[in-house]
């Protein structure tokens, strides 16, 4: 991406995609009509509508990536053997040389090892703290009858603050939390890096070593939500002093090697379509934790995942390491943010790894936050220019029963994550003009009510209209 700082490449400044395409996927236009159809049978819930009916995906960065041609090839080359195979060995090797970890399980997906997990340390009067907890984090920790606890630091919630690490747990707050509940109503203590809730906002090393010397203190486990773990350490090794002169991989292995375990999704920073992986130092936690894989996923040398699956992974916890795809992904990201700010849109500011994050109580202050207003500029987007994005707000985070429709979230975001090797600068500029676009006409946005909701994970499949 362009204006970056000095590239491998002599003295240009243009950094480059890292890649050539291979192999293209035809893009669908729709007309403004259309789309203004298709937002009202979707009940303007954008988990509703047809990918082939998107412009510009940027729901999610989970499992949406580009697999390279060795990760194409590991899966042809795939064992699809029921126990033992040698794409779990590989896949095994990899894991166990990056993180260090004496026990790892393969899932079909992050949530899956959250599920196994919290199934096993959580339960009632249990109290999970977390500098902030994912949607699917929460649910699954709240599901167990345990109580999910947010202590990033303050600044984590202040979109305009320019600290380079606003993803930090608080170790103030996590010592007050233990004074007032007990270590022995804490299973473990939870780190997610980068932090997604706040802004896709790195961890520092530093929080995480004062992190861990808290919890061995007090004797709880200390683990990490490592999904976009890569991206957090070349972070790390472009903002924190001393870091410089490592590299991604070793500040990823000094990460790892703080950690009592670790969940990781590898639909995000494992470059692949599917598949999570849950492991841990503890083998008595790992032996309930391979019984309870067996029951509800597969055998522990496959986890629910097809020996294909396992190579792509493998691959791409090796690729998603590499420098200059890592210089590459954090300048597309800074790219859109820069554009954005310039334009004056507030962002959560300064940009993080996977994507940028619109302050949506700034971008359109004359919506309440009972009205939604990110999932307003979430609509108005797809609207306009048929771009998907997510709410991460009071919908995501909001109570669930009608009653409390209006408990509001912390922050009012709506996250436009970038798929790994997907688009190109033109899609990025695409994006550009259409959130300016849309800004510039903030106050045609309308609020929005729910009129039918789940119980748990509500954003998925709820159904809204519009106030006039």
């Amino acid at each position: 991406m362009k204006r970056g700082q000095l590239s491998t490449w002599g003295d240009l400044r243009t950094i480059i995609e890292p890649f050539k395409i291979k192999m293209v996927e035809p893009i669908k236009f729709t007309t403004r009509g259309q789309r203004e159809a298709i937002l009202q049978r979707a009940h303007f819930n954008l988990f509703q509508i047809a990918a082939e009916d998107v412009i510009i995906d940027l729901l999610t960065d989970s499992g949406t990536a580009a697999m390279s041609s060795e990760q194409w090839a590991g899966m042809l080359r795939g064992d699809e053997s029921y126990a033992g195979a040698s794409s779990w060995y590989r896949f095994e090797k990899v894991i166990r040389d990056l993180t260090g970890m004496k026990h790892i399980l393969p899932t079909h997906q992050g949530r899956a090892s959250e599920r196994i997990l919290f199934e096993l340390v959580g339960g009632e009067d249990k109290v999970i703290p977390n500098n902030n907890h994912f949607d699917t984090t929460r649910a699954n920790i709240e599901h167990s009858g345990a109580e999910a606890v947010d202590l990033v630091i303050d600044e984590g919630l202040e979109a305009s603050s320019r600290l380079p690490f606003k993803g930090n747990l608080d170790p103030s707050k996590l010592e007050a939390l233990i004074k007032k509940v007990g270590a022995k109503r804490i299973p473990l203590c939870l780190v997610t890096v980068t932090n997604n809730s706040n802004g896709g906002q790195p961890v520092s090393l530093e929080n995480l070593q004062q992190i861990k010397a808290i919890c061995q203190r007090h004797r709880i486990p200390f683990w990490l939500d490592a999904c976009r773990f890569a991206e957090n350490a070349y972070l790390i090794k472009q903002r924190e002093e001393g870091m410089g002169n490592l590299s991604a991989r070793e500040i990823a292995s000094k990460m790892f090697a703080l950690a009592d375990g670790a969940m990781i999704s590898a639909k995000k920073d494992g470059l692949a379509n599917i598949g999570g992986i849950l492991m841990m130092q503890d083998d008595k936690l790992a032996e309930k934790a391979n019984n309870l894989l067996i029951l509800t996923e597969g055998f522990v040398t496959y986890g629910g995942l097809a020996g294909r699956d396992l190579e792509a992974m493998a691959q791409g916890f090796t690729e998603v390491l590499e420098e200059d795809y890592l210089r590459y992904r954090l300048r597309s990201v800074e790219y859109l943010g820069e554009h954005l700010l310039k334009a004056g849109v507030q962002i959560v500011e300064p940009p993080g790894g996977h994507a940028i994050y619109l302050d949506a109580t700034s971008f359109c202050p004359h919506i309440p936050p009972d009205h939604f207003p990110a999932q307003a500029v979430v609509c108005g987007l797809y609207r306009h220019a048929g771009i998907r994005t997510v709410e991460i707000g009071s919908v995501m985070f909001g109570a669930s029963s009608k009653a409390e429709n209006t408990t509001k979230s912390p922050m009012e975001l709506v996250r436009l994550a970038i798929p790994r090797r997907v688009y190109t600068q033109s899609h990025i500029d695409y994006v550009i003009e259409a959130v300016v676009k849309v800004h510039q006409q903030k106050e045609k946005l309308k609020g929005l009510r729910i009129v039918e909701q789940t119980s748990a994970l509500r954003h998925f499949t709820a159904k809204f209209e519009e106030i006039a």
